[in-house]
């Protein structure tokens, strides 16, 4: 089984040993079962966080715009580029792609470094490609995915994309307005549907 690792604010019914006001990083080895705290506990969230292949974490508390990487499931961390980032995507290669107000910034340094991917989109939310490339949500809710050195349009989002994420053979999954959608080259799916007030 996968361990999971969770950022996040705990809610009124977060127990105390999980940290308060903040969580910091917490894991799980039983699937979401039960949670044991792995570090900065009780003094920071983090919100932007992602995984490699490798387990290699990346993540932005919420005290700093300071990129951390921990090697170790979260035990130690080094600290790597300021950046304003809203969302972390690892690709396979060990590329790092950042969605930040100025568009997508791409490090090939493991986070010591940033520089503008060219020609790059303002995305919200990234997310690597296993097959290569790297999927965004534009601030306009044009969704695009990078093939090669050029940005391809893939489809449009409805509302605010809440979760984004890619399946091993390209295929795009994503939440917004209309629920869980599935996307293969241009032709998109409701899978489940929204619910309706």
């Amino acid at each position: 089984m996968t361990p999971s690792t969770r950022p996040g604010t705990p809610a009124l019914s977060t127990p105390a040993e999980l940290g308060a006001p903040n969580l910091g990083i917490i894991r799980s080895l039983d699937a979401g079962a039960s949670w044991e705290p792995v570090a900065f506990t009780g003094e920071e969230d983090f919100h932007v966080l992602t995984v490699t292949g490798d387990g290699t974490l990346y993540g932005i508390g919420s005290s700093r715009l300071l990129l951390r990487t921990s090697s170790d499931g979260g035990q130690s961390w080094a600290d790597g580029a300021e950046l304003p980032a809203v969302d972390l995507a690892a690709a396979t290669d060990g590329t790092l792609y950042a969605a930040t107000q100025d568009g997508l910034q791409h490090s090939t340094d493991g986070g010591a470094t940033f520089t503008p991917a060219p020609d790059a989109p303002v995305p919200y939310l990234v997310e690597t490609d296993p097959t290569g490339g790297v999927v965004g949500v534009d601030t306009d809710g044009t969704l695009r995915r990078l093939v090669g050195t050029g940005w391809e349009n893939v489809g449009t989002t409805t509302g605010t994309v809440q979760a984004l994420g890619v399946t091993g053979d390209g295929a795009i999954v994503l939440v917004d307005d209309r629920g869980v959608v599935w996307i293969r080259d241009t032709t998109a799916t409701v899978l489940i549907p929204a619910a309706t007030p």
